[in-house]
């Protein structure tokens, strides 16, 4: 990828190396699969792995929306109850795991 700062005089050494690097190590393979290129020679290659996750996240969102539909419709009628020890045990788990992170 290149970056052009305008407000520079020019690319420092390792700048022109680095540059010259990328150019070398993408030269050439804009036309295989999951490559999107444009005019200016940039361009990003996606894997499988990427795509799959995206699913993953995708399906985990939608699932969860439909759990909070759920459960707003249950509040809304008045059938909702909620574990306070259950809610209390999950927030001090997350915290732990938040901090030794």
């Amino acid at each position: 990828m290149r970056v052009h700062d305008r407000t520079s005089l020019g690319p420092s050494a390792a700048e022109a190396g680095r540059t010259a690097e990328t150019q070398k190590a993408g030269g050439g393979s804009a036309s295989r699969s999951g490559a999107a290129g444009s005019a200016d020679g940039d361009r990003v290659e996606l894997s499988s792995t990427l795509g799959r996750l995206s699913q993953a996240i995708a399906a985990q969102a939608t699932g969860r929306g439909q759990r909070v539909e759920a459960l707003a419709a249950e509040y809304q009628s008045g059938r909702y109850q909620p574990n306070s020890e259950a809610t209390s045990r999950a927030l001090v788990a997350e915290a732990l795991n938040t901090e030794s992170s």
